[in-house]
């Protein structure tokens, strides 16, 4: 039964990447197939990279209403576009090579997110205090970032200002191929690593009484899930509950916890949200309205919802 839905989910996501691009052609057919396909890719990377990270990371944390965003780590990615357009300058941020900026961030990000929350997890704090320090963290690079904001050159401002909020209408495709790497090795890694993963959702005692190194294992998940967070934030833009919305739809379809089938069913799901809702979005609707702001809208609700039913048990 479960391969069975897994195999639906899959036939749905090719429907939707079929739909998004044939619908609408017109004009020079050949042009406009290799535009969208870029396009599509980078859809597709951001889907698979936002549900893989959110996975693990409920996985490491053992908690199903987190997520890399909710814990700051977008916050901190944008934090340190600010920062750079704050040091540099628009003309200097704008003249650095894309690859190689992408690259130190993508280092820097998982340097401070293991330096900030692995801490929290060696000192197994409980659920509530981690979504509080969570809240903290994302609040205060926010914060930061928006005093940066508020110091530099105007013309500067408008340099960063479009990495500030998700679009998934414009997408950076200078940044296609190497976010494409990183999106694949992480991926690989996180499917050798399927049966380790399912030891970890046992917890730390067991997991270490079945021969887990628990800290050097939940580092090196977490310096993971930082790079595919940076990948999906640099394409894109920071999408908050995202991950959290397609984690538990994926949950609610396979109906188990097994990497082996919530991995590729929360991308699957991700890529049918993502991919469906902007074809959409782009044809039916015209682009009437934002895709972010819907995704969003949605999987805040879902956070309140897992909220209150976890506050019941």
């Amino acid at each position: 039964m479960v391969d069975r839905r897994l195999a639906c989910l899959g036939v749905a996501a090719l429907l939707c990447i079929l739909a998004y691009m044939t619908i609408g052609l017109r004009g020079n057919i050949g042009f406009v197939l290799a535009l969208r396909a870029t396009k599509l890719a980078a859809l597709i990377q951001v889907s698979v990279s936002i549900a893989i990270s959110t996975v693990i990371f409920q996985t490491v944390t053992n908690n199903r209403i987190l997520t890399p965003s909710i814990m700051g780590l977008d916050a901190l990615y944008l934090f340190g576009q600010m920062l750079l357009v704050f040091l540099l300058g628009g003309l200097g941020y704008a003249a650095l090579d894309p690859q190689l900026k992408f690259s130190g961030e993508v280092l820097l990000l998982m340097a401070l997110a293991a330096g900030l929350l692995l801490p929290m997890l060696k000192h197994r704090i409980d659920m509530g205090l981690m979504l509080l320090a969570g809240i903290i963290l994302g609040v205060l690079f926010r914060s930061l970032q928006s005093l940066l904001a508020r110091l530099v050159d105007p013309n500067d401002f408008a340099v960063a200002q479009g990495a500030s909020f998700a679009n998934f209408n414009d997408v950076r495709t200078d940044l296609l191929i190497f976010a494409a790497v990183l999106t694949v090795v992480g991926v690989v890694i996180a499917w050798r690593a399927r049966h380790v993963l399912d030891i970890l959702a046992l917890g730390a005692d067991s997991a270490t009484g079945l021969g887990v190194t628990w800290s050097r294992t939940v580092t090196g998940f977490l310096l993971l899930v930082a790079a595919l967070v940076a990948v999906s934030t640099a394409l894109v833009g920071p999408v908050a509950f995202f991950g959290l919305l397609v984690v538990a739809v994926a949950e609610r379809i396979v109906d188990t916890r097994r990497h082996a089938m919530m991995m590729p069913a929360a991308a699957l799901t991700a890529i049918v949200i993502l991919v469906g809702g902007q074809t959409l979005f782009q044809h039916g609707l015209g682009n009437s309205s934002t895709l972010g702001v819907v995704i969003e809208f949605a999987g805040g609700l879902a956070f309140l919802v897992l909220l209150f039913l976890g506050s019941r048990k």
